[in-house]
């Protein structure tokens, strides 16, 4: 029997995030997906999680804890294909370190992945968006920084761990101001600033002050900004933001809406989704083209292309219900 232990160990710690460039995100969401599985297996096999081995790990109890996932947790079939890509990538790196269970990791590399609805992508509209970035007090110095950072969110089509990770050293604002972002999947680019966004970052550098923190935004205790306080900073401005904007109120927005949105407002502005996937950082464009099917101008502009048929009309006339009634009584 093999322990597990040593190889998830080598491959949480070693192999996601040295040799595959791994985000801290992901290795977090990898290590999540092993503490419930092995959660599951201890109580199945009533062992102690040092206990377990590999060869525990087999097809039948891969396919009972997606089953528990969704039953139980009630986990959507996202979050439970996100658990079976985390399961697979260990296998992979099982197959090398011991190839004596080839035939086992062949099986569970073999379980597909649960069909998904794929649904368009929420965003905003361009007025919906200003009425949000109109929201911060700019006479505070929190609201200073809410401003700089929804409106660098936006323009730059940003995900939230890009803008929360941002350092100071990122931002140019001279000759050409830009912005250099690592992206997922190790991913660099660098995106032109509009004028607007440059003038609210200068405000808010000159408000941050000096400080040891290397991350562009803080939150009040002068450390970096997190995931959650961005999240918790974009909804108290969207429901301030409602009071004269009532549309928003029918939105769930989050702040990969701000992302989307700014998606939207390329394609519509370009016409071209190869200009989307680079603005993004899309590591492939087919990741891209969810924005083709969202946008509306796209479908308006197909539909006055096409010449509509010529089709013979005809009237129609309501029965007679004297007749109707002698007809069914014939």
């Amino acid at each position: 029997m093999t322990a597990i232990a040593s190889h998830i160990s080598e491959f949480l710690h070693e192999r996601l995030p040295h040799q595959q460039g791994a985000s801290t995100n992901t290795c977090d969401s990898y290590s999540y997906a092993f503490q419930l599985l092995f959660k599951f297996m201890s109580d199945r096999f009533n062992l102690q999680p040092f206990e377990l081995t590999l060869e525990q790990i087999d097809a039948p109890m891969v396919m009972d804890f997606l089953l528990y996932l969704e039953v139980e947790r009630k986990n959507s079939p996202r979050t439970r294909n996100a658990r079976l890509v985390a399961l697979k990538s260990f296998m992979k790196f099982i197959q090398y370190r011991e190839p004596k269970l080839l035939e086992q990791t062949q099986r569970i590399l073999s379980i597909p992945a649960k069909k998904t609805d794929s649904r368009l992508v929420n965003y905003l509209t361009i007025n919906e968006m200003y009425a949000i970035l109109d929201t911060p007090d700019l006479s505070t110095r929190t609201g200073i920084r809410d401003r700089a950072m929804l409106h660098l969110c936006f323009a730059a089509g940003l995900r939230v761990t890009e803008l929360v990770s941002l350092a100071c050293h990122s931002i140019d604002l001279r000759f050409s101001p830009s912005v250099h972002i690592l992206g997922k999947g190790r991913i660099e680019r660098v995106l032109p600033l509009w004028k607007d966004t440059v003038t609210d970052l200068r405000s808010w550098l000159e408000g941050r002050g000096n400080t040891l923190v290397p991350e562009l935004f803080l939150n009040v205790r002068n450390q970096a900004m997190t995931r959650s306080g961005f999240k918790y900073i974009l909804q108290k401005h969207t429901r301030k933001a409602t009071e004269y904007c009532p549309t928003l109120e029918e939105k769930n927005i989050s702040p990969h809406v701000l992302r989307h949105t700014s998606a939207i407002l390329i394609l519509q502005a370009t016409g071209d989704i190869r200009k989307v996937s680079l603005w993004l950082g899309h590591a492939d464009i087919q990741t891209t083209e969810i924005y083709l099917r969202a946008d509306p101008t796209e479908k308006i502009e197909a539909i006055e292309a096409i010449v509509p048929p010529s089709l013979k009309r005809g009237k129609f006339r309501v029965p007679d219900k004297l007749m109707e009634l002698l007809n069914n009584k014939a």
